[in-house]
C-alpha cells in the first residue's frame, strides 16, 4: 500500500501550528514572560521556519489569548493567571464529564475490552515505575473513552480546549498524580456498568483535582515569579 507524502498545502498549514506549539510551551514553561515582545526571527530559527509562519502562528495564539497583537510593534506575551489554568480544565472536565456519560451509555463490548487491556498495560507500567509508558497510556486510555462516545463535534471542542496546556503536562499528571491509578479503575467500572452519571462524576473529579498540580508545577517554573 502506497502512502501519500503531505502536499505543500498540507506542510504550510503544519508549519504555524508547529510555531504555535512551541510558543504556547516557551510561555507556560516560564521562559516567555507576560508583558515580553516576541521577535520573530529568533522563534524562526528554533523552529526551523521562514517568518511567515512564524507570523500565522502567533495570529493563532492571539485568537487563543497567549499573546496580544500590538499595532506596528508586534506580538506581546499576554497574561496567563492561575485562574486561566483553573478555567481550562473547569471547561475541559465538564466536556470531558459529558463524553464520558454517552460512553458509559455506547459502549461496546470490544471497547471495553480495548480499555481493559490498556488499564492493565498501565497497571504494570505503574509496578516498574515506567513513567513514559504511564502518561502514553493514560492519554490512550482518554482517546479510546472519547471515541466510544461517538460525539465528533464535542471531542473536537474539548481538543481545542486541551491544546491551551502542552501535552508533556498532561503527561506528567498521569504519570505523578497518584490520584490518577485509582480514578481510572474507579471510571472503568462506571463505563463496565454502563452507569453514566458514576462515569462524568469520576472524570469531571479527576481532570478538575489536577488544576492544582498544574498550577503548582507552574509556579516552580518560574511562570508568575515576577508578577508577585
Amino acid at each position: 500500500m502506497s502512502t501519500a507524502l503531505p502536499t505543500a498545502r498540507g506542510r504550510h498549514k503544519q508549519l504555524p501550528d508547529a510555531v504555535a506549539s512551541f510558543v504556547r510551551e516557551q510561555i507556560m514553561s516560564g521562559h516567555m514572560k507576560p508583558g515580553e515582545f516576541l521577535r520573530m526571527e529568533p522563534i524562526a530559527e528554533m523552529v526551523g521556519v521562514s517568518i511567515t509562519p512564524v507570523r500565522e502562528g502567533l495570529l493563532r495564539l492571539s485568537n487563543e489569548g497567549f499573546v496580544t497583537a500590538v499595532p506596528r510593534r508586534g506580538f506581546v506575551v499576554a497574561e496567563f493567571t492561575r485562574q486561566d489554568v483553573r478555567d481550562l480544565f473547569w471547561a475541559q472536565s465538564s466536556l470531558s464529564g459529558e463524553l464520558a456519560a454517552r460512553a458509559a451509555e455506547r459502549i461496546s463490548d470490544e471497547q471495553l475490552r480495548e480499555l481493559e487491556e490498556v488499564m492493565e498495560r498501565c497497571d504494570a507500567a505503574v509496578e516498574v515505575n515506567d513513567t513514559e509508558a504511564i502518561g502514553t497510556l493514560g492519554h490512550q486510555f482518554h482517546r479510546l473513552i472519547n471515541l466510544a462516545a461517538d460525539s465528533d463535534r464535542l471531542a473536537r471542542l474539548l481538543a481545542s480546549i486541551v491544546k491551551h496546556l502542552p501535552n508533556s503536562f498532561y503527561a506528567s499528571i498521569e504519570t505523578h498524580v497518584r490520584t490518577v491509578t485509582p480514578e481510572h479503575h474507579e471510571l472503568l467500572e462506571a463505563l463496565q456498568a454502563h452507569d453514566a452519571g458514576r462515569a462524568r462524576e469520576v472524570t469531571e473529579r479527576h481532570i478538575v483535582n489536577s488544576a492544582d498540580y498544574v498550577i503548582d508545577m507552574l509556579e516552580k517554573q518560574g511562570l508568575w515569579e515576577d508578577t508577585e
